[in-house]
């Protein structure tokens, strides 16, 4: 998708999103992820290049500017809101499908100093509360909700809802009542 296709995408999404936007013209120039989602293009793009210190430089400008921080290697589909985006950090190889929401202070972290893939999969639209941790190599399904301040450390599969710490599916648990609960 070319960057200004997904630009205005981005803008949509978040006109849709959010009940406090005014203008699409607001959102461009005051909305933080959408500079942080412009910035981190244009890094990804130096990363694939082998621009390393261009990446780098680039997306440490936009955590200065933003509060938000993006990996230049990180693989972003289209349609992110990032809601009140200060202290967000995704690592590396970390994978975040489309139309997703992230609010204040997740971290898509990894959990070891290999060279290998070690921050999270995000599945297309996924909502993940203010405080969030996802840590390590993980995948989280398709339209799953994980909420505030949950620790999420092992896969999930579609539809599902994380809370707590560790994560608990409790889509899943509330699932397994139900079956207990019949004659």
């Amino acid at each position: 998708m070319s960057l200004i296709k997904d630009i205005r995408y981005n803008i949509s999404r978040t006109c849709e999103y959010d009940p406090a936007v005014h203008s699409r013209l607001e959102v461009l120039l005051l909305y933080p992820h959408i500079k942080a989602l412009i910035m981190h293009h244009l890094s990804h793009w130096y990363w694939k290049h082998h621009l390393y210190f261009l990446a780098r430089c680039n997306s440490n400008l936009a955590r200065k500017w933003t509060g938000i921080e993006i990996h230049p290697g990180a693989t972003i589909g289209k349609g992110l809101v990032i809601d009140h985006g200060m202290g967000v950090v995704i690592g590396e190889t970390a994978v975040i499908g489309d139309d997703c929401v992230i609010y204040h202070g997740v971290t898509l972290g990894g959990t070891g100093k290999q060279h290998a893939k070690r921050h999270p999969t995000i599945g297309n639209h996924i909502f993940i509360g203010a405080g969030a941790k996802l840590l390590g190599n993980i995948t989280i399904g398709d339209y799953t909700k994980i909420g505030a301040n949950a620790v999420v450390l092992e896969d999930c599969p579609p539809h599902s809802t994380l809370v707590g710490i560790p994560a608990v599916n409790k889509a899943k648990e509330n699932h397994q009542n139900e079956y207990k609960a019949q004659p």
